[in-house]
């Protein structure tokens, strides 16, 4: 897994932070735009060092998939990178983050 902290694409100004997996898929992301390049990255830095202690929540979405969201104590800290199929996929890849984020490379 690595970090890389990005301008944000589209309309949306700012920047944030994205997991990707080893296959180069988004894992995670931040959930939310920062105003600057050091506060996304400080974001990031913040998530890496706590992710094995946050409470991962798994919730269907709108569309009828189902996705993961990372909390420390009220702040959400990531958002899954994608929308899964099954409640089990998905309650897989917050494990997958929460065991493996600390040790991914970056940001």
């Amino acid at each position: 897994m690595y970090f890389k902290v990005e301008a944000n694409q589209g309309t949306a100004a700012g920047y944030t932070w994205r997991l990707f997996g080893g296959n180069h898929e988004l894992v995670a992301w931040a959930g939310e735009s920062f105003p600057s390049e050091s506060n996304a990255r400080r974001a990031a830095e913040s998530f890496k060092a706590g992710a094995a202690s946050a409470r991962f929540e798994v919730y269907p979405d709108a569309g009828a998939h189902w996705r993961w969201r990372a909390w420390r104590s009220s702040d959400k800290v990531a958002s899954s990178g994608e929308p899964f199929a099954s409640k089990g996929n998905a309650e897989r890849a917050a494990e997958n983050v929460k065991s493996n984020a600390g040790s991914a490379t970056g940001p």
